[in-house]
């Protein structure tokens, strides 16, 4: 592929994925913000209330005096959804470098930075690891 091609293309990925390009250079920089997701609070928030039911029968059993108010620790479970909401929130920082070939087509982009994002972008545009094969699963069409 061209380079102007794959950098348009990488370009766009980040841009979409609300990302902006701090340094330009021999290696750009992207850097975007991510947020929690309530999704993931409200898991959490569930997770925890089942544990601390848990939490609650073993003290219960353990210590009969406090009979059943052991499970109003359960009403605890929302303080770990408000944790995650306000603490979740961090800057995020991908730098990608593109290296030419001697016909000046790219022959490797190095990417790093967050796993996931990383990782939606090799899905996304299609790219492979160096030395990999990229094998269709059995649910892909």
């Amino acid at each position: 592929m061209a380079p102007n091609q794959v950098a348009g293309e990488i370009m766009s990925f980040f841009t979409r994925n609300n990302f902006t390009v701090s340094d330009r250079g021999e290696v750009v920089t992207f850097e975007g913000t991510m947020v929690p997701s309530r999704g993931q609070a409200a898991l959490l928030t569930f997770c925890t209330c089942i544990s601390l039911g848990s939490v609650g029968l073993v003290l219960s059993i353990a210590v009969p005096e406090g009979g059943n108010n052991w499970f109003w620790l359960m009403t605890l479970s929302p303080l770990a959804g408000v944790y995650y909401w306000t603490k979740a929130s961090r800057k995020e920082e991908i730098k990608v470098k593109m290296i030419l070939s001697d016909d000046g087509n790219v022959s490797e982009i190095l990417v790093r930075g967050d796993d996931v994002q990383v990782e939606q972008m090799r899905k996304e545009l299609k790219f492979s690891e160096k030395g990999m094969i990229y094998v269709k699963g059995i649910f892909e069409t």
